[in-house]
């Protein structure tokens, strides 16, 4: 879907900028996704079930946000660009991060056809934006130099913490370069500084590398994560191919977690979806995903934490479990902003896996309605 843009453009000359096709612009941009209603099974310790607007108020597809962009052509070739991205919610008007006003993107950057695309500041990871094409059926198929995401559903979003940072799926203090180069082949690297005296705590740095190949794109990546001196990596490759009005994507995931003394924490996890557009206002998606974890310690609740950012118990021991999640959905798209939906998961937890959302139970099922407009 493309975003509609209220564009302001600025003349160079008005800017006491010299150059006849020098310019700038801004523009303002949103989006708004509303779920209502939401059913969720064994939503507290009784077993009960609940009925709501989202999930806690969260939207099931996309964060709500509005934002800011902006490009200055200086000549040559290149232009400064920059972001500075908001998330709210909808439900009840609140911010997404309280006290953060940029919690999606705050970042500057130049950008040049020759040399590719150089961000820095808050921003998504690299290895996010690679594993994008293949981590479920809702983004796009093509490798980009722009920033990616995965759904916001809540039972299958946790998959994408293994693309993560020390700070979660988006960069503090981080540089990112990205290029697209003319044979299709994508390159990209990101180095997220720990700013502390010692140089290393709390950084990262990733690598990704792929392919646009018309109707089969590939890529995949390598992150290194160093959490309060404790080390964490990742490994995934994946791609998807489209046949006609059928898309379909897989991807794997290694994740490698020490955890001081408990040792190593082993992770296999894997997804494949399918995307069925038809002509008309129709599209239609299904996905499955698969979660293993290996000698992994609990966090303080006593469940898996995340990937990357979740602080462990050294006394909780260790576990071997896995977390499965079946989801479908379908949209109408009323225009080319505005769409209505409609869709569900299914979640089931084996062995040692746990997770806060289903107070103990081992499934869960999500099922809701939703509009979701961009201006």
């Amino acid at each position: 879907m493309k975003k509609r843009y209220l564009t302001l453009a600025v003349a160079a000359g008005a800017c006491g900028v010299t150059g006849a096709h020098a310019q700038s612009s801004v523009q303002l941009y949103g989006l708004m996704d509303l779920s209502v209603p939401t059913y969720q099974s064994h939503a507290n310790a009784n077993g009960a079930h609940v009925i709501g607007m989202g999930i806690d108020g969260e939207p099931w597809f996309s964060g709500s946000r509005w934002g800011l962009k902006g490009a200055e052509d200086i000549g040559g070739g290149s232009k400064i660009i920059f972001r500075l991205e908001s998330e709210y919610v909808v439900a009840n008007g609140e911010m997404e991060d309280p006290g953060q006003i940029f919690d999606r993107d705050a970042w500057v950057g130049i950008e040049n056809d020759s040399f590719g695309k150089i961000t820095a500041g808050f921003q998504n990871t690299i290895a996010r934006d690679a594993a994008a094409i293949y981590g479920d059926p809702y983004g796009s198929a093509r490798l980009t130099t722009e920033e990616g995401g995965w759904t916001n559903s809540n039972n299958f979003k946790q998959m994408i913490f293994y693309a993560g940072s020390a700070t979660g799926t988006r960069y503090n203090n981080g540089v990112a370069w990205k290029k697209i180069f003319d044979n299709g082949i994508f390159a990209s690297a990101g180095y997220a500084f720990g700013n502390s005296t010692s140089f290393g705590s709390n950084s990262n740095y990733q690598a990704a590398l792929g392919y646009n190949g018309g109707p089969f794109n590939v890529s995949a990546f390598y992150s290194h994560v160093n959490r309060a001196g404790i080390t964490n990596q990742s490994y995934s490759v994946g791609g998807n191919y489209t046949f006609g009005i059928l898309r379909a994507n897989a991807g794997y995931f290694r994740y490698l977690g020490n955890q001081g003394a408990l040792g190593q924490r082993q992770d296999n996890a894997w997804t494949v979806s399918l995307k069925l557009a038809p002509k008309g206002p129709f599209d239609y998606e299904l996905g499955y995903q698969q979660m293993r974890v290996k000698n992994a310690a609990y966090n303080a609740d006593g469940n898996i934490p995340n990937a990357n950012i979740g602080a462990f118990d050294p006394t909780s021991g260790l576990h071997n479990g896995y977390k499965e999640t079946l989801y479908w959905s379908g949209f109408y798209h009323l225009s080319k902003r505005t769409e209505v939906y409609l869709a569900g998961d299914y979640m089931r937890l084996h062995g040692g896996y746990t997770v806060g959302s289903t107070f103990g139970a081992s499934n869960q099922l999500e099922l809701t309605t939703g509009v979701r407009t961009r201006f």
